[in-house]
């Protein structure tokens, strides 16, 4: 058993610290097995904090491994084996974030099952816990159809083999495409891509599995038609509407807005991306703000994600997110519960993880800085990242 103590801690279900606490984690299991606060009860070893802030590791459930962030396409355009390399250290940036779970929203060559087989055998350290997804599911010539990352289909009956086909490979959620993207030159956010009919197919296979299903849903029809189909998550919904955060609300269907991706691409990408991919994010970004402020005022479900890989979009860059969070209106608590709640109720794992309760793990970070009075605190770049109890960075 290791204590923990002298650290104001926010355990991700309070809008609150909770001062002078501490909490012991089982060395074996990697879970919480007591918390309190003033003098720690024994234990084998102790960890002294200094009164440093203590805070759930983060989810990010949209992030995209095998991408470059720093090539102007989003992608290394390599073979399998350095997209292999490239996403393993990916893995390790994201976890020294702050990031202790991620979903997968697409992947070259399947990559992430690779790795997360290697990761369940021990031969995979300094790596975040993963949802893989394998590759993504589009139209033919949609947003995704690309030689190694994406499943071209083109009807129910394609969509059905698809599908079957990426959970017998090890997929472990699906990633379908219901809109035209950012970073496709030929379509447009408003532009519906996958039917209703062949998205649907997806959430049959994969809730027959007890899986989940995200949706890439920038703009309208292509929103509407992803909720319709009923799919787990919309994936940006920069265009989403009163008529469908409704819907969202009574359906349980959580947003995931990837704010982080949208400003990067306009703010970074001037000189660099082509003109066109420019315009497509200036015209949302405005937009953005005050369509997911009415989603968050209805009462729709955000999660945390940010599309990592995507250009200017470093897989670093998790914590700027919730400063993003609160311009739509959260406070600093709220935006990490996007994170530490929501996140992990979407991906069906906020029994052992998410939030910092005894019987969790013991995913967290320890800042110089109190999170809850300023989102600032954790972009701290040395900051402390434990992973069941133990040290990784």
């Amino acid at each position: 058993m290791t204590t923990f103590y002298n650290c104001n801690f926010f355990d991700g279900t309070t809008d609150h610290n909770t001062e002078n606490a501490w909490f012991t984690v089982d060395d074996h299991t990697g879970r919480i097995t007591a918390r309190g606060t003033g003098t720690p009860t024994s234990a084998d070893q102790q960890v002294d904090f200094h009164g440093q802030y203590v805070m759930p590791g983060f989810f990010n459930v949209h992030t995209h491994i095998t991408a470059g962030p720093d090539t102007p396409d989003g992608s290394y355009g390599h073979t399998e084996a350095e997209s292999a390399v490239f996403a393993t250290q990916n893995l390790h940036q994201l976890l020294q974030s702050g990031v202790t779970y991620i979903r997968q929203c697409g992947t070259e060559y399947d990559v992430d099952i690779a790795l997360k087989r290697m990761q369940q055998d021990g031969k995979l350290p300094h790596t975040p816990h993963m949802m893989t997804s394998g590759k993504a599911f589009s139209m033919t010539g949609g947003h995704g159809d690309s030689p190694h990352g994406g499943h071209a289909v083109d009807s129910p009956d394609e969509m059905r083999k698809a599908v079957r086909t990426a959970f017998k490979n090890g997929a472990e959620s699906i990633k379908v495409m219901a809109t035209g993207g950012v970073m496709t030159p030929n379509d447009f956010m408003e532009d519906p891509q996958l039917s209703v009919a062949e998205m649907h197919v997806a959430v049959e296979e994969a809730h027959h599995k007890r899986r989940i299903v995200a949706a890439h849903a920038e703009g309208n029809p292509g929103i509407q038609n992803a909720i319709d189909a009923g799919v787990d998550s919309i994936e940006h919904g920069f265009y989403v509407n009163e008529q469908e955060a409704h819907q969202m609300v009574a359906q349980g269907t959580y947003l995931t807005p990837t704010l982080i991706a949208e400003w990067a691409a306009a703010k970074d990408g001037i000189g660099v991306l082509p003109a066109w991919e420019i315009k497509k994010a200036e015209d949302a970004l405005d937009d953005t703000y005050v369509n997911l402020s009415r989603a968050f005022q209805i009462g729709v479900k955000f999660t945390c994600g940010t599309d990592a890989g995507t250009p200017f979009n470093g897989f670093d860059k998790t914590p700027e997110e919730f400063e993003m969070l609160t311009k739509i209106g959260m406070t600093p608590a709220q935006a990490y519960q996007c994170s530490s709640i929501n996140s992990a109720k979407l991906l069906g794992v906020a029994d052992d993880y998410g939030t910092l309760e005894v019987g969790k793990f013991a995913d967290f970070q320890v800042l110089k800085a109190d999170p809850v009075a300023d989102v600032h605190a954790v972009v701290q770049a040395d900051k402390q990242v434990y992973v069941g109890g133990h040290r990784e960075f």
